[in-house]
């Protein structure tokens, strides 16, 4: 697939340095979905499973004409072994998701730019791709397809992104574990900032239905190592509450609960077969996603 690299989260130099994983790319993606499918190979004999667009290359002998003579559009049949992996990535939103100190991007522009180049690997590897969109809500929900018309969609629909409301990160993964019922990758990127228990649960839910999960947990720079020296008045994204904050007297204590806080995730992450990934938005999201795929490809 060539990407048309017009859009803002898909940089060409970015591309350049992902896309030489891609045999990596995939090696993982096998890794993970083992045994999700009968068969890991693509064939036309066993049961239907849904339709997509036709694209240029595909066999003839598969086009579905009575869709064709219904939506005067080509349509190929596809079935379940063609099927590869579907993968659903879920971008948190929510208001804390616009915060930036120093860095160059916000933890949503970040999440978007690594929505975008997921995308793309996945899509280039003939796998399916589907992107949801949550707060409180669920704001914008693509199911997973494979076809170059569809990521030019999901590429248009990140574009007009920008951080919302509070966040229910918890139940709305319930919810959407209760939906997706064929089994997949799970791919979430979220800050995390709900009642971490209940968040757990949730990703347990999604386990619990066999789908695979990788969770990447976007955090400001500012948000790991609280900088500040000075009398400073913070402001919640999402309340919109003021509290003004001596550094002085809580930076320790901050600094504490915050390393609590992520490694409760990254235990219990690994407790339930979770891929953790941890990430602050000065590290160059492909640097970071190069450094995944490899680790990870290794035995």
């Amino acid at each position: 697939m060539s990407p048309d690299t017009g859009y803002r989260y898909l940089e060409p130099s970015a591309l350049a340095r992902v896309q030489n994983l891609a045999m990596v790319a995939r090696g993982v993606v096998e890794g993970f979905i083992s045994g999700l499918h009968a068969s890991p190979y693509k064939g036309f004999s066993a049961e239907f499973a849904e339709h997509r667009e036709y694209t240029a290359g595909d066999d003839p002998r598969h086009l579905d004409y009575r869709m064709l003579g219904r939506t005067d559009r080509l349509y190929v049949k596809q079935y379940e072994e063609e099927t590869n992996m579907r993968v659903q990535i879920l971008l948190d939103t929510s208001g804390s998701m616009g915060y930036q100190h120093d860095a160059r991007l916000t933890k949503l522009e970040y999440g978007s730019y690594l929505t975008a180049v997921l995308a793309y690997l996945m899509t280039r590897q003939q796998d399916s791709v589907g992107l949801t969109t949550f707060d409180t809500q669920v704001n914008l929900d693509m199911p997973a397809r494979s076809s170059p018309r569809h990521f030019n969609e999901m590429m248009r629909q990140l574009e007009q992104l920008g951080p919302s409301n509070r966040t229910d990160v918890a139940e709305t993964l319930h919810r959407l574990a209760n939906r997706f019922k064929r089994r997949g990758l799970i791919v979430l990127i979220s800050d995390l900032y709900d009642e971490p228990d209940e968040v757990i649960r949730a990703l347990h839910h999604f386990r619990h239905r066999r789908h695979e999960v990788i969770l990447f947990h976007v955090l400001d720079k500012a948000e790991l190592e609280f900088p500040f020296r000075d009398l400073v008045a913070f402001h919640d994204l999402e309340t919109h509450e003021r509290i003004q904050v001596d550094p002085a007297y809580c930076a320790e204590h901050y600094r504490r609960e915050v390393k609590a806080f992520i490694e409760g995730y990254r235990r219990a992450c690994a407790e339930g077969q979770i891929d953790y990934v941890l990430t602050d938005t000065t590290v160059p999201y492909d640097f970071m996603l190069s450094r995944y795929l490899a680790t990870r490809s290794r035995p």
